[in-house]
């Protein structure tokens, strides 16, 4: 198990009767954290409610990932709940979102969660012409993303979705794809599936450099959790950090400087 997310799951938490991930009121607190091709679109305002805590937390996720000066900071990460409504899109999305403000470089949001898409919604965007069509016809990657409000922000949503689309995810052209987002982007953001329901999340993990997990408080079963983190070690998909999201107290500043 990644030794990130062991502290998760230590640092500062315990677990309540049902063994699911709660907060700690005794744990440590830092300074108070608010939890068709060619077309071009306007660029709208965002959509996503101001939340200054999750707005923060973000910050503090983009800063510990991907500010890094080192060789080895990650450039395409994939973000997957434990558990369904953890709520890994939102986190996803504004981290998308508080990325392009910190760092240099453009950035591409990417909609896989074929199950059950929201980025799109998200954004008022639709979730028309995206990643199943680019995996479906020829053309550059970036003829089948939207820009998006922010300055060097752009979405690839889901595209046309049908019974068998998540089989795409498995196919050799997502891999063709994920290598052209990464010479066409600087840093590239993929939305996924719960892992705990479905493999999506393991297979893309595969092609990128990491996976951040998003765990729920009081919701996430401790025993669920560990087994996704041992299939995810056993597929040999980095770890790169995990969110604890939906909790009261705020993670302790010293956690976060272990991611």
């Amino acid at each position: 198990m990644s030794r990130n997310f062991e502290l998760m799951l230590q640092a500062g938490r315990t677990f309540g009767p049902d063994r699911s991930v709660t907060d700690n009121p005794a744990a440590p607190s830092a300074e108070p954290i608010a939890s068709p091709a060619g077309r071009v679109s306007t660029r709208r305002a965002s959509p996503l409610s101001v939340d200054p805590v999750a707005h923060e937390e973000a910050l503090k996720l983009v800063q510990q990932l991907f500010s890094s000066q080192t060789q080895n900071a990650p450039r395409l990460v994939v973000f997957a709940a434990v558990e369904k409504g953890s709520g890994c899109s939102q986190i996803c999305a504004r981290v998308a979102e508080a990325l392009p403000n910190s760092v240099r470089g453009s950035v591409c949001l990417v909609e896989a969660n074929f199950r059950s898409p929201s980025l799109p919604e998200l954004f008022g965007m639709t979730n028309h012409y995206g990643l199943t069509d680019s995996l479906l016809q020829e053309g550059p990657i970036r003829s089948f993303t939207k820009p998006l409000h922010t300055e060097n922000l752009w979405l690839l949503s889901s595209g046309s979705l049908a019974a068998d689309s998540p089989s795409l995810l498995n196919s050799n052209r997502i891999k063709a794809r994920f290598e052209e987002l990464r010479r066409e982007f600087d840093y590239t953001l993929v939305d996924a599936p719960p892992l705990s329901r479905y493999a999506d999340a393991v297979a893309l993990g595969q092609f990128a450099d990491g996976l951040v997990l998003v765990l729920e408080a009081n919701s996430t079963r401790r025993e669920v959790a560990q087994n996704v983190a041992a299939n995810l070690q056993a597929a040999k998909v980095r770890v790169l950090g995990a969110v604890l999201n939906k909790r009261t107290f705020p993670i302790p500043e010293a956690l976060y400087r272990r991611f």
